[in-house]
């Protein structure tokens, strides 16, 4: 009886194939073991015929994936090429987190630094507080209030100007001389008194005048002008602190420093900026401001004094409004002070 032979049994030279050549060699791996293929993986095709090769699909990212990498990036095992790229907003919030740790430090060290200043304008005058007259100026000031002697304004308000925008949003900036020196006037703001406090007369001559510039404005009755600064009005006296009855009594004490380098970042860092200098000090400080990138509007002192010799009828506070709406900006509401 003839033997049959399975179709495809034999090779090219006719002989008989063994029964070993149907079954595929072992492949290589753990002993006594088969290799299994994943189901998860899908075929790769190579032209029309599929290889001997699978892909396996990429995986979902998971929370565990972004907690693993956070915990890599923080023990250094994960290599620089597998970091994720930080996006701009993930830089400002680290960055605003660093500035504010160096404030800290900072304000443990010169107490006449406040840890609630505003982080920008920290940044912008770091340099300024490492400097040895900032020390001197540190160490005049604290030893003055620490002898008892009242200071003005207290010290949670020395800083309050660079509190109510960052310095980037800066759009006008009115500058004056000294702290008022009377009981609960100051708060960190030129020109303006705490609410319940009688408005000064230089304030009262300021309504004076915006009253006949500005449409609709009406004397608020008190004189805290924080609904300026809020816009990005910076009220800037040139020395922040005074002693109790004694105007200028923190004059050439270092302060003169800080405030001329407020200055000058604001001319050099920023464009299209109205800057208000009344009165021969306020000119003679804000001599550094670049003419070609902002705007200077001067007159006379708004004081009794001096008022009738310039300020009435100057206008600045229209003037101003028209150059920021001319260059983009939002013009101020002079009169929103609530």
């Amino acid at each position: 009886m003839r033997r049959l032979t399975p179709k495809g049994a034999t090779g090219g030279s006719g002989k008989q194939l063994s029964i070993s050549n149907f079954f595929s060699p072992k492949q290589p791996g753990t002993p006594g073991t088969s290799k299994v293929v994943d189901q998860t993986t899908t075929p790769v095709k190579n032209g029309n015929s599929e290889s001997e090769g699978y892909h396996t699909p990429p995986l979902k990212r998971t929370r565990l994936d972004d907690t693993f990498e956070k915990s890599e990036r923080d023990n250094g095992t994960l290599k620089e090429e597998d970091k994720t790229p930080l996006t701009p907003e993930m830089r400002e919030k680290i960055n605003e987190k660093a500035v504010g740790a160096r404030l800290l430090r900072a304000s443990n060290v010169m107490k006449l630094l406040d840890p609630a200043m505003g982080r920008t304008w920290f940044s912008a005058l770091e340099g300024e507080f490492k400097k040895d007259y900032f020390k001197k100026l540190n160490d005049f000031v604290v030893s003055v209030r620490n002898n008892g002697t009242t200071v003005y304004p207290p010290p949670e308000n020395v800083w309050e100007w660079t509190k109510q925008f960052p310095i980037q949003d800066v759009k006008v900036v009115i500058l004056g001389q000294d702290p008022y020196h009377g009981p609960q006037q100051a708060h960190g703001l030129c020109f303006s008194v705490r609410k319940g406090v009688v408005t000064p007369p230089s304030l009262k001559n300021m309504y004076q005048e915006l009253a006949t510039d500005i449409p609709g404005f009406v004397d608020p009755n008190h004189g805290c002008l924080t609904g300026w600064a809020q816009q990005g009005v910076l009220l800037l006296n040139a020395v922040l602190t005074v002693e109790r009855s004694k105007a200028n009594s923190h004059a050439d004490k270092g302060w003169e420093n800080v405030t001329d380098a407020v200055i000058r970042w604001i001319s050099m860092n920023q464009k299209s900026v109205v800057f208000f200098l009344w009165g021969s000090y306020a000119k003679k400080k804000g001599a550094v401001v670049d003419k070609k990138k902002h705007l200077v509007l001067d007159a006379a002192h708004p004081s009794p004094l001096s008022a009738y010799k310039g300020f009435y009828g100057c206008k600045h506070f229209s003037k101003c409004n028209e150059y920021l709406q001319k260059n983009g900006k939002t013009p101020i509401d002079w009169t929103r002070l609530p």
